[in-house]
């Protein structure tokens, strides 16, 4: 994986395991090893920016449901399809939500490439 996190659990790690956010986070890595799987969170996570922003100007509820599937639609289609895994999501979603915007940051910071 293009990471700077090299101390990723394996993959068979159960995602209910981890107490706290820190020790998911490496595990939460390890299952976006594929670039485009990343590339695909990537975009869907700055639709759903924008949905979010559309919803603010307009007031209009339906951007709201647009964001949720821009942002889960295209990380789907990725571990789905590309990955080939189960998003953590459907085991652990407050913790994959809290991932997917923290390396939303670190591929804006460099520390994940795309």
């Amino acid at each position: 994986m293009d990471t700077a996190t090299s101390s990723a659990p394996p993959p068979a790690a159960d995602a209910k395991a981890f107490k706290r956010f820190a020790e998911f986070y490496p595990f939460y890595l390890s299952e976006h090893s594929n670039r485009t799987c990343r590339r695909l969170h990537f975009a869907g996570s700055s639709l759903s920016l924008l949905c979010l922003a559309a919803l603010v100007a307009t007031r209009n509820p339906w951007w709201l449901l647009a964001g949720l599937l821009c942002g889960y639609g295209f990380a789907w289609v990725g571990h789905f399809v590309f990955e080939k895994n189960r998003p953590a999501s459907f085991k652990r979603p407050l913790y994959s939500f809290m991932g997917d915007w923290v390396m939303y940051k670190d591929i804006w910071t460099g520390k994940v490439k795309i």
